[in-house]
């Protein structure tokens, strides 16, 4: 626990932590004697009992043959497999580093969403905002992360808010990954896993209540039909509410969502195995837009003009909607044991309406709460087929793993405001340019969730992908491995943008990794990729033809094992630089943030058990990144070219900061009763407008004085009472009850706080 105060000690006070140490490894030579020899005393004895036993009928057993191809459930916080590189593995044995955020890691925490899952990753950091996006965004080693989000291998792009109880884990996949998932950023890659059908009979109900009027309810239902056909069920109903509150009337941001999983599997454990999945979500929230800056560009913590943190501006009548539907089949056929094709193929469906109120510089009144308004309709609809053949055989003296596939995604995206309403006829407003505003000031307006507004321009965003890709590992000498991979992507694309109406493009993504095992329990590696991204993801922002973004990671680190295997410790060190960084706010009118920027960084993880009853899952990531070339932008009009304040050269960049932590830990004290706790911390993050061609408002006295979200050390607790078919569980979340901001408008204007304490009472059953 030292470790643990003072790392959170040097974060409030703006210092970086202690070094940590690597431990000791455990010999195992003396429990791999003992296995030997005990081993060699019982065939031993078996040969004497045979030679002195009397002659007796043989038996003939029937063999019983074991398969999986699926991920199966990980015991613990220590993960074991994944499939975020393509093929089934172990992380420990994979030259990049991973952090996989398992199932009873969330379930010890009370975890429900994604956002909040992902706190325990260190090295990322929550958006705010930005423009529409107020779904599931992220920065994950300082580079944008929202585009980068996946299930269960397949790109899951739409902004929206996910929910994390049809997840067996998540895996985050750091550094650039465009050679194994096309398009992307510096970061990594989120990978959402699925609960799929098992072959098992087990049910679980979970109903838990808390203040701010939290109550949720999950089931997570398996049942097997066959031998080798299974069934599986998850459900999920979850209402909350924050401490902020409008003081005009009350209302206050909330959250409601609920969503059914089911998975069916045939063939399951055969040489032909079948998965059918689809997953429906809703989400009927009240949006939190944040609070604004105050004067000496820090956020309200105090009362200004009777302003603070508690103020929401927003009230009922705003809405975050959104209704997600997935379906996805998997095949997978084995020729044999070290040879199969795995194919997925995904149709999905988008829709959002959303609806958030501005804070605005004064309070909010029953007058000017319906202005400042931010309103959006989404359809995203995309097709996805993935098929990816993997196989292990010798050449020319040396070991092969080889990977190749092929993928194609079809996307369809629709964006556009709301038609404003008048509020007391209840009907659209007719007018248009002046005359809307003048009658919207008179009646106020609200909006309908479902209709698209009548003025304006909707962005229209159609494309399809095609990709191939090959990758190979050849263990050339013993216990050294090389990777080298290649991939190919092209890109047909049109938009509803006059000035870039298409995209065509064709980009090669690489990947290479040396790897060195001379023990199985120590892994130390060396690994270069790359990653490319034509737009801002969803939209062409481009209005003349410049270069795409390009990413490039080098990574250096080590995996070890201790304890058996019990404990997993990884070092990462790192460092990723961006070309040509689009800006991902679709309100701005720049589409290049700023030419050339870079991230070095160390990271340092641990994962498993210290003892029986003792279990940790730890990271801390330290972060210098720094702006190289400012911006350039061309005028959609005149072509002419507008650079970006040069003393934005050497400054860090948004919503980076220099030092991440995060701990938890759980202790058994008997078979039934176990208490946990940890902390979550970030140091100080900036937010301001890097493509801005005057940074007279950032830069002022001879410094860079820009919007600061200050560091902050959350501590959550649980103590629960288990038993093998029920249990109960106390969360407290914030248990010190500390002021903080967890998700930054990085463009400069917004912050958003997190929630007090709160406690969350929880019953588990089991049958």
């Amino acid at each position: 626990m030292r470790i643990v105060i003072i790392i959170v000690n040097n974060l409030m006070h703006g210092e970086s932590p202690m070094k940590y140490h690597k431990p000791n490894p455990l010999s195992k030579k003396s429990v791999y004697m003992a296995v030997i020899l005990a081993t060699q005393s019982m065939l031993a004895i078996a040969e004497e009992q045979q030679e002195s036993a009397p002659a007796v009928a043989e038996v003939e057993l029937k063999k019983i043959q074991v398969k999986a191809t699926a991920i199966t459930k990980d015991t613990g916080y220590q993960a074991t497999k994944t499939r975020v590189g393509k093929t089934l593995q172990d992380p420990h044995d994979i030259p990049q580093a991973i952090t996989t955020v398992t199932n009873d890691l969330m379930h010890d925490q009370q975890v429900g969403s994604l956002r909040e899952a992902l706190r325990n990753v260190s090295g990322l950091t929550f958006n705010a905002a930005e423009g529409g996006r107020a779904g599931d965004n992220f920065m994950l080693r300082g580079f944008y992360s929202f585009g980068d989000i996946y299930l269960d291998g397949v790109r899951d792009t739409a902004q929206y808010n996910r929910e994390i109880f049809n997840l067996e884990q998540v895996d985050v996949l750091r550094g650039s990954a465009a050679m194994l998932f096309g398009r992307g950023q510096a970061g990594g890659v989120i990978n959402q896993v699925s609960k799929m059908a098992e072959l098992d009979n087990e049910n679980t109900i979970t109903g838990s209540l808390g203040n701010d009027d939290y109550h949720q309810v999950t089931g997570d239902f398996n049942r097997q039909l066959t031998d080798t056909a299974a069934i599986r069920v998850n459900v999920m109903d979850r209402h909350e509410e924050t401490y902020r509150k409008n003081p005009s009337d009350g209302d206050h941001p909330e959250i409601d969502r609920k969503g059914i999983a089911l998975s069916f599997g045939a063939g399951i454990g055969t040489d032909n195995e079948f998965f059918l999945n689809h997953i429906y979500t809703q989400t009927r929230d009240v949006p939190d837009y944040g609070i604004r800056f105050d004067a000496d560009k820090r956020p309200l913590s105090s009362s200004t003009n009777g302003r603070t943190d508690k103020t929401f501006w927003g009230n009922d009548d705003n809405f975050d909607d959104s209704d997600t539907r997935m379906t996805t089949a998997i095949f997978t056929h084995k020729f044999s044991k070290d040879t199969q094709i795995r194919t997925q193929i995904r149709d999905a469906d988008y829709k959002r309406g959303y609806w958030a109120k501005t804070p605005a510089n004064d309070l909010p009144t029953e007058d000017n709460k319906i202005g400042g308004n931010v309103t959006r309709k989404m359809h995203y609809e995309t097709l996805n087929l993935q098929s990816d053949f993997s196989t292990k055989l010798d050449l020319a003296g040396m070991k092969h793993e080889v990977l190749a596939g092929v993928e194609y995604l079809k996307e369809d995206n629709y964006r556009h405001g709301l038609q404003a309403i008048n509020p007391t006829t209840g009907l659209a407003y007719t007018q248009t340019g002046a005359a809307l505003n003048a009658a919207i000031a008179a009646s106020g307006v609200t909006y309908n969730r479902h209709i698209a507004a009548t003025t304006g321009v909707p962005t229209k965003f159609e494309a399809d992908n095609y990709a191939v890709y090959v990758q190979d590992t050849v263990e050339f000498i013993p216990n050294w491995k090389l990777l080298l991979g290649m991939r190919r992507d092209e890109l047909r694309a049109n938009y509803s943008s006059t000035t870039s109406p298409k995209l065509s493009y064709g980009e090669n993504s690489y990947r290479a990794g040396l790897s060195w095992q001379p023990q199985p329990e120590a892994h130390y590696y060396a690994a270069w990729s790359d990653s490319f991204s034509p737009t801002a993801d969803l939209y062409q922002l481009t209005v003349a033809p410049q270069p795409p973004e390009r990413s490039k990671t080098f990574e250096i680190g080590s995996k070890w094992l201790f304890l058996d295997g019990d404990l997993a410790f990884r070092t990462a060190l790192y460092t990723s630089t961006k070309d040509w960084e689009r800006n991902t706010d679709l309100e701005s009118t720049s589409a290049i943030l700023t030419k050339k920027r870079r991230t070095n960084g160390l990271e340092l993880e641990a994962t498993g058990k210290l003892t029986e009853k003792l279990e940790v899952f730890t990271g801390v990531s330290l972060m210098d990144a720094e702006i190289l070339e400012v911006a350039e932008n061309v005028n959609a009009t005149t072509g002419a070219i507008t650079v970006a304040d040069a003393r934005f050269k050497g400054v860090r960049p948004r919503n980076t900061p220099p030092v991440t932590f995060n701990f938890w830990t759980t202790y058994s004290l008997n078979s039934a009763w176990k208490i946990g706790g940890g902390v979550e911390a970030k140091a100080w993050r900036t937010a301001y407008q890097p493509s801005a061609t005057n940074g007279g408002a950032v830069f002022t006295g001879g410094g860079f004085h820009p919007n600061y979200a200050p560091g902050y050390a959350r501590v959550d607790a649980m103590v629960a009472y288990e038993q093998p078919k029920w249990a109960v569980r106390l969360n407290v979340k914030n248990v010190l009850d500390k002021e903080y901001y967890d998700a930054v408008y990085d463009n400069g204007g917004l912050v958003t706080p997190g929630n007090r304490r709160q406690a969350i009472v929880t019953t588990e059953f089991k049958f």
